[in-house]
């Protein structure tokens, strides 16, 4: 009698977000994640596949997991902090831990529990130096001579920061694109608007390299603290309104915190049929 053969393999994922930022999850701590270029484009496609601004891979064992970031066109990133968030709640919830470390390209970064269902993570320390954001010459990282004069942060990624009289007036969709691909930004940058409101308060639109218009953004929140921040705009502790809800960002001596709630809205599988239409 022939042996059954076994069914070629599924691959398992989770849909999380922070404030509509919305991310696919694979947990590949037990199996490989199978990941080629083309196959993370067609699981973005909010048509044929799943759709999502980035997706994470979480991998590595014992007490720090390491976390790995695509963007919805196949290319990588070094740091998210939604998902980075997200993440962490789900581990935490899954451990019963109330803080922990994860490992990134960025480097270790801290999240704790801060009650009332939010979550807390430290960004690190911001990069404010030309060669480390990177831009493509030396250069004033406060005052770009970019028109608009726009402030270039480092959280990871490279960020591009426009102070304006009305956040909500800018055309982000062709806006966002002109100077994701500046030429003094030799790895594309993140774009935002920001209309600062307070000594505490922001309103913040973006555009995300690889992506384009997003709900939210962490990494840019970060950056866009420390911009206004830097410009003596605001002090270091700031509440930042995103087009999908607020998170509240603070720069202290041991990095950037970013604070804000985040949602695990269902788990599902990639069939393996579909898995083999999209090698």
């Amino acid at each position: 009698m022939r042996a059954m053969e076994s069914p070629p393999p599924s691959l398992p994922f989770m849909k999380m977000h922070g404030l509509g930022n919305d991310f696919v999850v694979i947990d590949s701590r037990t199996r490989e994640a199978g990941l080629s270029a083309a196959r993370i484009e067609a699981i973005a496609d909010r048509h044929r596949g799943v759709g999502f601004d980035q997706l994470a891979v979480i991998s590595g064992t014992g007490n720090a997991p390491h976390l790995t970031f695509y963007n919805a066109d196949g290319s990588t990133s070094a740091a998210c902090g939604n998902a980075t968030r997200c993440i962490a709640r789900f581990l935490m919830d899954e451990s019963g831990a109330t803080a922990l470390e994860l490992t990134t390209d960025r480097g270790t970064l801290s999240a704790r529990d801060a009650g009332d269902g939010l979550t807390s993570v430290n960004m690190g320390p911001p990069q404010l130096d030309w060669q480390e954001i990177p831009l493509a010459e030396a250069m004033d990282t406060l005052e770009l001579p970019i028109e608009g004069s726009p402030v270039a942060t480092g959280m990871g990624n490279p960020h591009c920061t426009f102070f304006v009289e009305d956040a909500e007036a800018i055309p982000l969709e062709q806006f966002g694109p002109r100077y994701e691909h500046h030429p003094l930004y030799p790895q594309r940058t993140n774009v935002q608007v920001a209309s600062v409101i307070g000594p505490d308060y922001i309103r913040m639109r973006v555009w995300e390299r690889g992506v384009g218009v997003t709900l939210a953004s962490g990494s840019s929140s970060c950056a866009t603290a420390v911009a206004a921040a830097r410009r003596g705009l605001t002090g270091r502790s700031v509440r930042i309104d995103l087009d999908g809800g607020s998170l509240q960002v603070d720069w202290r001596e041991d990095g950037v915190w970013m604070t804000g709630g985040t949602a695990h809205v269902f788990d599902g599988v990639f069939t393996a049929a579909w898995l083999e239409q999209n090698p």
